[in-house]
């Protein structure tokens, strides 16, 4: 059967996510094929020396397989095109080394990732970037810390860790009067639940280890981009010799057809368990930008259409080992890093420890949930049995 044609920007975005790389599907196969290559043979000499005779010259340049994602993310994310990367983080860096040369100023938000900070703090600064960082609730007020040599404003909203909503289309509006391009870290909204394109961003990034695989099984990266900013992302992309490895591409494709249905019931689930949190004693406040009354919920309200399951729980002060037996005993909640897969995790941490602009005062530690796909009655179960061990270590 032939595969048919459809305009992805005329269809809803849960058929979006369905239909999108519905062309790359071979012999009647539902899924592109998983290629595996690296030599591409050309038929002559003259199609070697031209490489744009054939679409694909070399297995880290593109294949239909890496081809069918990119388009995918694209799609989902309403922008340009898009680029793959090994892992977040290599997405992160390699579009601020494909915006910024020395002698270039950066601004980037205080609640950044922090292997993203390191990044900066520890290669862009070498190479010669200038580099300040920004409390994330400036808003608007970012055009007093433009300068005439600002290339780049980074954000990520909500923060990471943190949670601190920004107001990306303000921040985007003052970047772009003073010359320079709007990046954001869009990962929580799964490229979903927030249009970063159609709130002035330019340059939209993700770990697409998190949502978009959706069950922990496989490190990718995208990086997907206006037209206008197209240009030197590839030539960033390609001089950076960046790609992805075929069998987790594949596996992204399949994550993204069920994004929809996985981040409702992750946003559903986060919310019960949030509410409940909310109203425990031992909790000094929830970090969930859905949760009513939480620390920026009218932004989100206003930019957003859903929530992931991420989100953090401030606690009354305790001591590290009433914390600890509350999370060792944990069952269905792992100790381990990274989120967005099917599965609630758990990750203890000292609030606003990395931060150079923007502090708080918070009464005790802190731990951020990823609330997954378990019915939360019993996630509410699991908590209030570790809240009985951390009341019973403090006494």
């Amino acid at each position: 059967m032939a595969s048919k044609d459809i305009d992805l920007k005329a269809v809803a975005r849960e058929t979006r996510l369905v239909a999108a790389t519905r062309s790359f599907s071979e012999h009647g196969m539902v899924n592109p094929a998983v290629y595996h290559a690296s030599t591409v043979l050309f038929p002559t000499v003259e199609a070697f020396y031209d490489r744009k005779s054939q679409r694909y010259s070399y297995g880290r340049s593109g294949t239909p397989t890496t081809e069918a994602l990119a388009t995918a993310v694209a799609a989902l994310e309403g922008g340009h095109a898009t680029k793959l990367c090994s892992s977040g983080l290599s997405a992160i860096t390699t579009a601020l080394l494909a915006f910024l040369k020395a002698g270039d100023h950066l601004l980037i938000t205080d609640s950044v990732y922090e292997p993203a900070r390191n990044f900066c703090k520890h290669m862009l600064a070498g190479l010669g970037v200038e580099i300040t960082f920004y409390d994330p609730l400036i808003g608007a007020g970012i055009a007093d810390l433009m300068k005439p040599n600002t290339r780049l404003v980074y954000m990520e909203s909500p923060g990471s860790l943190t949670f601190e909503m920004q107001d990306v289309p303000a921040i985007a509006a003052a970047a772009h009067a003073g010359g320079a391009l709007a990046a954001l870290d869009n990962t929580w909204s799964g490229g979903y639940y927030f249009d970063a394109f159609a709130n002035g961003c330019d340059v939209a990034v993700q770990a697409a280890t998190k949502y978009l695989v959706g069950h922990s099984d496989a490190m990718l990266g995208t990086v997907t981009t206006t037209e206008a900013a197209w240009p030197q992302l590839h030539t960033g992309w390609r001089h950076l010799g960046q790609c992805a490895g075929p069998d987790d591409v594949y596996l992204a494709l399949r994550g993204i057809r069920t994004l929809d249905v996985r981040l409702q019931r992750h946003m559903q689930n986060a919310l019960e368990v949030a509410v409940w949190l909310k109203a425990r004693p031992e909790v000094a406040d929830v970090l969930y930008p859905a949760l009513p009354g939480a620390p920026g919920h009218d932004i989100w309200k206003r930019d957003f259409t859903g929530a992931s399951g991420l989100f953090t729980v401030l606690l009354q002060p305790c001591s590290k080992e009433a914390l600890a037996a509350m999370l060792d005993g944990l069952a269905f909640f792992g100790l381990g890093a990274s989120w967005g897969g099917y599965e609630s995790l758990v990750v203890p941490f000292t609030p606003f420890s990395h931060r150079d602009v923007r502090t708080f005062d918070v009464p005790g530690p802190a731990f951020r949930l990823h609330i997954g796909l378990e019915n939360p009655a019993d996630l509410i179960a699991d908590l209030d049995a570790g809240f009985a061990r951390l009341n019973a270590a403090r006494s």
